[in-house]
């Protein structure tokens, strides 16, 4: 009997990882809260209207939401006297953008549906719409998240990847989600839009020798050896406010701005995958959709999990 013992809890946990994501489903407010993607929908259009490079940011957002003990919109809590959040870790402090339009999309929704849809859904759902809006893909997000009551700054310092890092580190991080090295590669994608500061690009076109000359060259020019940290430039040069699939013809090109964005074409294994998504957007778009699903079921709080929260920023 002892030797079944082992089987039996894998069982459990394998019905319990299963139970728990069976109940996101992109119809889990279709009675409680009928007008949600609408009222996102809308919210977001009039955000990239006023700014397009917000769709990149809350992109972004729920990226690094997710890669910090789930998709909880933990990332979207505010520091306190007495309470330590995400959004002054590293990878977040003086980048991550986008909580009014969040805390905007919060306001609507609780005003059609009070203390009923998550801020980690919102988020979700959000996302997705900054893609569409910007010209790529949709898809159904499955939705009933609900909220933390908590956050982690040292969970995001370490487990957010790393614009230094190389193909081998970005690869164990992904795994570690549960995601695979072909979404590692489509979700990279996502930086065909928005823009990065010089402190993250800055190594690659000085020191990196694996770079077009006159990509660096143009970079340089606004992002000098020291200083100007926060100086902008644009992930994909070509069409940074459009969702296409440049940023891989880029990295054939020796034109990725961060290092690990280059680190995709460099004579390692995700080549032939960016060579395919280079000249194929229709098979990038429906990998990144799928890759998007799959990175927003990382350890979701279901059921009663968490809780709803009823401003974005703060726990109930």
């Amino acid at each position: 009997m002892a030797s079944t013992i082992p089987i039996v809890t894998l069982l459990i946990v394998l019905l319990s990882y299963h139970a728990a994501n069976a109940q996101l489903s992109p119809n889990f407010y279709a009675s409680s809260c009928p007008n949600l993607q609408t009222i996102v929908r809308n919210a977001m259009s009039r955000a990239v209207n006023r700014e397009t490079r917000i769709g990149a940011s809350i992109l972004r957002l729920f990226f690094h939401d997710c890669f910090v003990n789930g998709c909880d919109g933990s990332i979207l809590l505010d520091d306190t006297a007495t309470f330590t959040g995400e959004k002054n870790a590293v990878p977040n402090r003086n980048s991550a953008r986008g909580f009014e339009v969040i805390d905007t999309i919060k306001t609507n929704v609780e005003a059609a549906c009070s203390a009923t849809v998550s801020c980690a859904d919102i988020l979700a759902l959000a996302a997705r719409d900054g893609v569409a809006l910007l010209g790529g893909p949709t898809w159904q997000v499955p939705l009933g998240r609900r909220d933390a009551r908590t956050a982690s700054q040292s969970a995001a310092n370490n487990q957010i990847p790393s614009p230094f890092a190389n193909l081998a580190t970005l690869t164990s991080s992904f795994a570690a989600k549960g995601l695979s090295t072909r979404d590692l590669t489509a979700l990279s994608g996502g930086h065909t839009i928005g823009l990065a500061r010089c402190t993250t690009f800055r190594g690659r076109i000085y020191n990196d020798t694996n770079i077009d000359a006159n990509f660096a060259a143009t970079r340089r020019a606004n992002c000098p050896a020291s200083g100007g940290d926060n100086n902008l430039a644009p992930l994909d040069i070509q069409t940074p406010t459009r969702f296409d699939n440049d940023y891989f013809r880029n990295l054939v090109a020796r034109r990725g701005l961060l290092h690990s964005d280059q680190e995709l074409f460099n004579g390692g294994s995700q080549d032939a995958l960016v060579r395919t998504y280079s000249n194929n957007p229709a098979t990038f778009s429906a990998d990144f959709a799928a890759a998007m699903v799959r990175m927003g079921n990382i350890s979701p709080l279901t059921g009663t999990q968490g809780e709803i929260r009823r401003n974005c920023r703060v726990v109930n």
